[in-house]
């Protein structure tokens, strides 16, 4: 199901996302941190998830700094985190919010670029379990509290390669084909029973670190910062997103996207 809206060219009116609670993933830089910049500044209290402590905390000094509201820190290291520290970070929303209004899924590993013939196995293994498999299970544990807020979004991140298979881009785009598929599924089972959307969002080329290790020989200056794409964010987390859940949606025009990765 999908609104009339187009997320990229969305302009959130201020304090729009005031009254929510957003929790992020990979929130200590690049498009994590930019979203959860936006989200304060736009009235959202912010938890920010991510396994370096120190980014986590320049980035709440920067929302604090600005006048938001404060936000949580919750360390996390999708990569080896057990199911008991998922608990204990539900747990601790719970407690304190007793709700989540939306989910963002940013955090991710490339891999390297190489043909699947020659693929390092225990490498592709990191890959599926930070970007699909981590990404399933924070979810899985945050339905209820999500189910508790009376309009939630779960926002996972996708890419150009995860719709169109390209040469060499191995474990990271078959996530990315996990990620649609996975949405795709979330999306039908909670729609009709539950107030919750699910959707993806294809950031499209963006000058984070992960974009620099895929295209080394890029200049920086060809393609937009983070914070030049928060407007899709905004909307698929806020209410302008009411009505759109199973979809995948581009942060920037189509023809800007190439080998999009966050």
């Amino acid at each position: 199901m999908t609104s009339t809206i187009e997320p990229r060219l969305y302009r959130a009116a201020p304090g729009e996302l005031a009254g929510r609670l957003i929790a992020i993933t990979g929130a200590g830089s690049g498009i994590g941190r930019a979203v959860a910049l936006a989200c304060a500044t736009h009235g959202a209290e912010v938890v920010l998830l991510g396994r370096t402590v120190a980014k986590l905390e320049r980035v709440y000094d920067e929302i604090v700094a600005a006048g938001g509201a404060e936000p949580v820190i919750a360390p996390l290291d999708l990569e080896k985190a057990t199911a008991k520290e998922f608990d204990a970070i539900a747990a601790g929303i719970g407690t304190r919010y007793g709700r989540l209004d939306g989910l963002l899924h940013n955090a991710g590993l490339l891999g390297d670029l190489s043909p699947i013939e020659h693929y390092d196995v225990p490498l592709w293994t990191r890959v599926m379990h930070v970007n699909v498999t981590a990404a399933f299970a924070l979810t899985q544990v945050m339905l209820p509290l999500l189910r508790a807020a009376p309009d939630a979004s779960v926002l996972f991140t996708s890419s150009g390669v995860g719709r169109r298979g390209r040469a060499y881009w191995g474990a990271y785009a078959v996530s990315k084909f996990a990620i649609e598929g996975l949405v795709q599924v979330l999306a039908d089972e909670l729609s009709g029973t539950t107030s919750v959307r699910v959707n993806a969002i294809n950031p499209g080329g963006t000058r984070t670190a992960m974009r620099r290790a895929a295209y080394p020989a890029e200049m920086p200056e060809a393609v937009p910062p983070p914070e030049a794409i928060t407007a899709a964010y905004l909307c698929l987390l806020g209410p302008g997103g009411r009505g759109t859940t199973g979809a995948t949606v581009d942060a920037q025009a189509p023809a800007a996207a190439r080998g999009t990765v966050s």
